[in-house]
């Protein structure tokens, strides 16, 4: 289980990480990001990032190491990773890395809430989230081989990773659409029927009636709790 941290804000994360190659002001580290297409992955702009660096800085994770001064242009000041920030930056990084976390997404609710909607509506809506899903993935793999002819794979993986998660989807709600047209997706017909008569399905009253006492939720909850919060 990871531990709850000062700062939750991936971009203090990114900020840290690429600190730790050397000192730098707030503007070149947005360009750094930048140039490497970490903007795919992490929200960057200018003024959330002086905010960051400023938190950072109150936590003791940065402080600053000089002032650059280049021509006739204002002083910047230039900040590097303290050692403290060092070790946030390593276990945060860590622990987001090998310990899944659940991030309660939008999609996720709306799907447990997709009976309000008439199944008809519901599968039309569907295939147009499958249809913006093929876009994405077909943009970002365009931005992939444009980044493949400039940066190693290395600095581009969690864009790899973004696209397969997003073809994934797109693949999972074809199924489901599949599914729910031929009727093989348990569930489906008493969906039909309660918009259609709008009195609960006997099953779904059963259903109601075996969990009344909460043993059968808690008993899922407690299921759930040990996959999202493994040792």
């Amino acid at each position: 289980m990871t531990k709850r941290r000062k700062l939750s804000n991936p971009l203090a994360l990114a900020v840290m990480a690429t600190l730790a190659e050397r000192p730098m002001h707030p503007y070149e580290i947005a360009q750094v990001l930048r140039q490497r297409g970490k903007e795919q992955s992490i929200k960057i702009n200018y003024g959330s990032l002086y905010t960051v660096v400023q938190n950072l800085e109150k936590h003791g994770f940065v402080e600053v190491t000089g002032v650059q001064r280049q021509g006739n242009r204002p002083e910047r000041t230039l900040y590097g990773l303290t050692e403290t920030g060092a070790v946030e930056m390593h276990d945060w990084l860590a622990d987001l890395i090998s310990v899944p976390q659940h991030e309660y997404p939008a999609f996720e609710a709306a799907l447990a809430l997709i009976l309000i909607l008439p199944v008809e509506e519901a599968v039309g809506l569907l295939g147009d989230r499958v249809t913006k899903l093929e876009l994405e993935v077909a943009g970002l793999r365009g931005v992939l081989e444009k980044l493949r002819e400039d940066l190693p794979r290395i600095f581009i993986v969690e864009t790899e990773y973004q696209a397969h998660m997003l073809d994934a989807e797109a693949q999972w709600v074809r199924g489901v659409i599949e599914e729910i047209r031929s009727g093989t997706l348990s569930g489906t017909a008493e969906w039909r029927q309660w918009h259609e008569t709008r009195e609960i399905p006997q099953e779904w009253a059963d259903i109601e009636e075996r969990t009344k006492d909460g043993s059968a939720a808690e008993q899922f909850k407690e299921e759930l709790a040990k996959i999202n919060q493994p040792d």
